[in-house]
């Protein structure tokens, strides 16, 4: 790739509101095979990887940070540097349950680089190692800090003057939900063992909208069988999507033509279609028949193998949908626009870190794959690349906010303190804090 954008090959970079229908097509059609191929297929291996330990272990790792209270926080950080969220993920409901301290939470997010790391390690690894290594001594440091001077979410409480009780206290001796939290919906549990909001009181609802009640009801054994199917194919596709990511990588990330046909480049566009295309069939619909598809809510432990391998599935589409929307949303942008953000990130001299660590603030790990991408070509200073790695928290926070939002809210600032640090000490006194270090 030669520019910032995942444009395909042979559409200017600004066409400035010439955007012709053909063009958008390709945009769209490019970007959501590219997007399961380069990202996709490396989160849902991640993922797997953690929940298969945590099928295998049976807590019994959880079990030790409970009664090792001071490796907490450099286990967070550890976890967090794993490439993608799936490390981030699992210290989240061990927070929520009270099993590790508030700044566990921090350090996971702080060493986080989400799933943007995939992009960084594959273009610019020599970058990667410096920026997440900086990463992971500031997400220790910080997370002993919190720990050490009780900077929960009870101190912020007390600052602010705020009334009622936090789900969590940021110290070791945390508050699980059960104890003052939020109020959470009712579960009732399917044929499936698998839990869902109760439907205690609900009245059937009547003309067109009860009609489509009644066929999905109907066609449930039906939908329920083809999503399993759906489930395991998509695996099948993932693993040949994984296996041309690492082709595409191994050659340099070149421009991939479409094709169809026994070749690295029909491996790589037959991947990437059939896989976005079933990860929004699960994410959207496959959801509501099997596993509980709920984004972020990864669990303590799995009753097999099968369902380990369901639940990465569902926690992977739902990473791709917002993939895909964030690169359109950055295509479409920059094409109608016509706005160079190299040209931007130039002028900007030490404000490029401190919107690196301000985007930070953004959830999710799609606007930070895009961030990725236009460091590794040459849009972005490595003082900005630094900030958004300690400061952005990827699809971790997610699960934080479903169940305690003020906790989410703290942490996310809290991330971002490292960052500005960090990023501004990097442009003012780091040599190679320049455009373009350490990309191939």
């Amino acid at each position: 790739m030669t520019t910032g954008s995942l444009l395909p090959a042979g559409i200017p970079d600004a066409l400035a509101l010439t955007l012709t229908l053909g063009d958008a097509i390709d945009i769209f059609v490019f970007s959501v095979r590219d997007g399961f191929v380069q990202v996709s297929a490396f989160v849902a291996v991640t993922v797997l990887v953690f929940s298969y330990v945590q099928y295998r272990t049976g807590g019994r790792i959880v079990t030790y940070l409970q009664e090792n209270e001071h490796v907490q926080p450099l286990a967070g950080a550890l976890l967090g540097l794993t490439p993608g969220c799936g490390g981030a993920i699992i210290a989240m409901p061990l927070y929520i349950r009270g099993t590790v301290s508030f700044g566990t939470v921090i350090a996971a997010l702080a060493a986080t680089a989400g799933d943007s790391a995939f992009v960084i390690l594959a273009l610019a690894p020599e970058a990667a190692a410096y920026a997440y290594g900086l990463a992971f001594v500031s997400a220790v440091l910080f997370g002993y800090a919190v720990d050490r001077y009780g900077l929960g979410v009870a101190r912020v409480d007390r600052a602010v003057g705020r009334i009622g009780r936090p789900v969590t206290d940021g110290g070791f001796a945390t508050k699980n939900v059960a104890d003052g939290g939020p109020s959470i919906p009712d579960f009732e549990m399917d044929a499936h063992g698998h839990s869902h909001p109760a439907r205690t009181g609900r009245t059937p609802r009547s003309g067109v909208r009860g009609q489509w009640d009644r066929l999905v009801h109907r066609l449930t054994p039906a939908l329920t069988a083809f999503s399993h199917v759906v489930h395991v194919v998509w695996w099948v596709v993932a693993f040949a999507g994984l296996a041309a990511g690492v082709l595409y990588l191994a050659r340099g990330a070149p421009d991939v033509p479409f094709a169809f046909a026994p070749t690295f480049f029909g491996l790589f566009t037959a991947a990437g279609l059939f896989g976005t295309t079933a990860s929004f069939y699960l994410h959207f619909v496959g959801s509501e028949f099997i596993g509980e598809g709920q984004a972020g809510r990864i669990r303590d432990d799995f009753e097999s193998a099968y369902e380990t391998f369901q639940h990465a599935a569902m926690e992977t589409s739902m990473v791709t949908v917002w993939v895909i929307v964030a690169y359109l949303l950055y295509e479409y942008a920059i094409v109608i626009s016509g706005v160079e953000i190299a040209a931007l990130a130039a002028a900007a001299g030490v404000l490029a870190p401190i919107g690196g660590a301000l985007l930070g603030l953004v959830p999710g790990c799609a606007p930070q794959i895009v961030f990725a991408h236009v460091y590794a070509e040459g849009g972005l200073p490595f003082s900005a690349l630094t900030a958004n790695a300690v400061s952005q928290d990827g699809d971790a926070l997610f699960p934080l906010m479903a169940i305690d939002m003020k906790a989410a809210i703290v942490a996310t600032i809290y991330t971002t303190i490292p960052a500005l640090v960090v990023g501004v000490t990097l442009h003012y006194a780091w040599p190679y804090s320049q455009f373009g270090f350490g990309v191939l």
